[in-house]
């Protein structure tokens, strides 16, 4: 007994020292460092970097330490690239494993293949909240990292891209899998407002959305894997380059992609170039077909290439939003499109039914049933909680 009872003390012991060791480096004009380069370069993992809001010029790094946390503070820290980079890559190169990354706005990142990103993620599994990426040639460019688990939620993405269709808003490598939920992805330059090969991904409760833009794809999933897109405005605006908003498998399949399968669920997409298009593409050689359910197709063109799609009550036309032209998607009174859905059910044992809506800016609200399950991305008279956002 008493053996044991030292052996819990000692695990104890260890657990306190454990998270006693763990420290919070501050960076600002007033405190111990001065720059987030010069704490981060210091850091042990599991510490925490807390950079006061403010501008700070031409500090790049790359890290290797694991299990840090990195935040701005009362505000958002604004790291302007500053004609620097590093490693040819990007503001900043993480490759240790979980990083966080929180309040913190990254523009300016200029590098010699066009490829410059605010965020190069370079390690194992990722985490990016609360953040703001502009005028960047990529937001954030992941680099192919096996296993990589990658999670953007609460993140604007705004006129990032080269003008050579290469370098995009977001752009995710072949990782084991992509939460992307509750961002606002708009205005890319020529690129697409998001493009994933990952296994497996979740695009859920974003506004992506074209605009004035002359980005190409709304969504761009080139070599397929499992993925679900669920709740999001998909706008394409009359200046964009390319004619369809949703593609899947357009590269082909990739053995790093074992899913095939594409669920569009309670969708509001909305076509604004004149010419139309196609709201959803699929290789014509995709082993399975399309699930399309719920969704809205507003403006000219055809709903997808795919005649054996799985598709259930979408709605084709106008469904009577508040203001198209100010990408206010919720239903009028009298909208055809209230009630007249039908339970998408499950895939995978993942729930296809959505359980929130997108609220400008990138942020997110619980969604209400009212009745039948309406249409579209929002329930009319349904919205519930604000979830947290900046």
């Amino acid at each position: 007994m008493c053996e044991k009872r030292l052996l819990l003390l000692t695990a104890a012991l260890w657990c306190v020292g454990g998270m006693a060791a763990a420290a919070t480096l501050q960076v600002g004009p007033a405190k111990p460092f001065q720059a987030p380069c010069a704490a981060i370069a210091v850091a042990a993992p599991g510490d925490i970097v807390e950079i006061d809001a403010g501008l700070y010029l031409g500090d790049v790094c790359a890290w290797n330490t694991d299990n840090l946390t990195i935040r701005g503070v009362n505000g958002l820290a604004r790291l302007d690239a500053k004609n620097k980079n590093d490693q040819g890559k990007g503001i900043w190169v993480p490759y240790g494993r979980d990083t966080v990354i929180e309040n913190i706005e990254f523009f300016g990142a200029k590098v010699p293949d066009k490829n410059g990103a605010g965020i190069r993620a370079s390690g194992v599994n990722l985490t990016v909240r609360n953040c703001y990426f502009h005028d960047n040639e990529e937001g954030i460019l992941e680099s192919n990292i096996d296993g990589s688990n990658i999670l953007i939620e609460y993140t604007e993405f705004d006129h990032n891209g080269y003008r050579d269709g290469q370098s995009h808003n977001v752009y995710i490598g072949h990782v084991a899998s992509l939460i992307f939920r509750y961002n606002y992805s708009h205005n890319s330059v020529t690129g697409h407002l998001v493009k994933t090969r990952a296994a497996v991904n979740y695009i859920l409760y974003n506004r992506i959305t074209g605009e004035n833009g002359t980005g190409s794809y709304e969504i761009d999933v080139p070599n397929g894997g499992t993925t679900y897109v669920i709740g999001n405005l998909i706008q394409q605006g009359p200046n964009t380059e390319n004619s369809t908003l949703l593609t899947y498998l357009e590269e082909g399949i990739s053995p790093l992609n074992p899913g095939t399968d594409l669920y569009v669920v309670n969708n509001t997409f909305v076509n604004q170039r004149p010419a139309g298009g196609t709201f959803v593409y699929v290789r014509p050689a995709g082993p399975t077909p399309p699930v399309l359910v719920n969704n809205i197709f507003y403006g000219p063109g055809t709903v997808t290439n795919r005649s054996d799609s799985l598709a259930t009550t979408n709605f084709v036309g106008d469904p009577l939003f508040v203001d198209v032209n100010n990408f206010d998607y919720h239903l009028t009174p009298g909208s055809p499109a209230i009630d007249e859905g039908s339970s998408p059910g499950s895939a995978n044992g993942y729930p296809l039914k959505p359980f929130d809506e997108y609220l400008d800016p990138a942020c997110g609200e619980q969604r209400i049933p009212v009745g039948g399950i309406d249409i579209g991305a929002f329930e009319y008279g349904g919205a519930g909680n604000a979830l947290s956002c900046r």
